[in-house]
């Protein structure tokens, strides 16, 4: 992925320098001719078209924005209450994810969305321990990570 990378954006240089153009516009338009040559020849690659790994990267940050403004807004919502009505508790995650760095990924994201904190992360590598500020179900939160965080992880680092 990086080599295709590299490569569209120095076919992307050479046409902007090729054509006198040292605009935007030019790289722009190198780096899109650029992105075609390779799309083209991507049967001629080892990898996959770098492209689709870019797009699952873009989409689990959009993922993790949205979880942060809608649990953000949670949290608040629960603060300006005259009455703090939370059941804060700490459940048992288990995780598909196989590396190293996809359980830290997830165990990051999880400390970053606000009301939940990532605790312990068990030696085999195949259970967090987190807690959440409000844990009414603590399977249908575990199985909502699983759906979005895990499955979004996956499709970035396995392709």
């Amino acid at each position: 992925m990086a080599l295709q990378l590299l490569l569209n954006l120095c076919i992307a240089f050479i046409w902007m320098f090729l054509h006198n153009d040292r605009s935007v516009a030019g790289f722009a338009a190198g780096f899109v001719i650029g992105m075609l040559l390779i799309g083209g020849l991507r049967r001629f690659w080892p990898h996959a078209f770098y492209v689709k790994k870019c797009w699952a990267v873009a989409a689990l940050l959009l993922l993790f924005l949205k979880e942060l403004l809608i649990s953000g807004f949670e949290v608040v919502r629960q603060l300006i209450r005259p009455k703090l009505a939370v059941r804060p508790g700490i459940f048992a995650h288990s995780t598909d994810l196989a590396s190293d760095w996809e359980v830290t990924l997830l165990s990051c994201l999880i400390c970053l969305t606000p009301g939940t904190l990532t605790l312990e992360v068990s030696r085999d590598a195949r259970t967090l321990y987190i807690h959440a500020m409000d844990l009414d179900d603590a399977t249908l939160l575990s199985e909502q990570i699983k759906g979005t965080f895990e499955k979004a992880i996956m499709e970035v680092t396995r392709s």
